[in-house]
């Protein structure tokens, strides 16, 4: 694998920061400097500063994620972050983002070429939103929101859109733009009042309350790795 995913399955610093160590001389391949494209193979030594890393095993975690919790592995502002709930010896990072308020359905790993497919609109991936909404969308509404709605980035992908109870509206959606959910009910003139991610890419929440967590089984990877076009 290239040298900057090398550590950041290592748990050293994600791609991007990874990059940085690489450029400035820090991170060394069997004694000698590595370069952006640099591959390493399992018997190659990584050292950074001096000491050697290691890759950790593929990890693949669900989270319940509460409402007040930023989706990044750390913030500025001091607020809880997802990667501070999933208390897991592997360094995992957010696939995609919620916003704080949202709460819901949320995958961490740090399988970078999964995490790539998951979050691109290509392949995609399902996303199922319960929105409470000002107001009730009618009929019209609704069959606006699965045909597709312009926004000021462009006309969205139709939906699944269907009325749960009153001023409750599922949206499965195939792409994750930022704000989607939101701007699109406030496109039809139903303000989302509070936003939940029930399912994403299959995985639901059975059993997993606000602020926990699992590791996905070996079956729930392999249908993931189908779905993104991976297996």
């Amino acid at each position: 694998m290239r040298l900057n995913a090398y550590l950041a399955r290592a748990g050293v610093a994600s791609r991007r920061r990874s990059d940085e160590l690489i450029r400035t001389g820090r991170v060394r391949v069997n004694g000698e400097p590595g370069e952006l494209n640099t591959v390493v193979g399992a018997r190659d030594v990584v050292e950074v500063d001096g000491e050697r890393v290691s890759a950790q095993p593929l990890v693949y975690v669900l989270l319940h994620k509460p409402a007040g919790v930023v989706t990044t592995a750390s913030d500025p502002h001091g607020r809880p972050t997802v990667v501070g709930l999933v208390e897991h010896e592997a360094r995992v990072v957010p696939v995609g983002r919620l916003d704080a308020d949202t709460t819901g359905a949320l995958l961490l790993t740090n399988d970078g070429a999964l995490a790539h497919r998951l979050a691109h609109p290509r392949y995609g991936v399902p996303k199922v939103y319960e929105a409470e909404v000002e107001g009730t969308p009618a009929a019209a509404a609704l069959a606006t929101l699965r045909e597709g709605i312009a926004l000021e980035d462009g006309r969205t992908a139709p939906a699944e859109a269907r009325l749960l109870a009153p001023g409750l509206v599922e949206l499965v959606l195939h792409e994750g733009r930022k704000h989607q959910v939101k701007r699109m009910l406030e496109a039809v003139g139903h303000p989302v009042r509070r936003l939940h991610r029930s399912r994403y890419a299959g995985l639901d929440l059975d059993g997993l309350e606000p602020g926990t967590w699992r590791e996905l089984t070996r079956e729930e990877v392999t249908a993931l790795r189908r779905e993104s076009g991976l297996a």
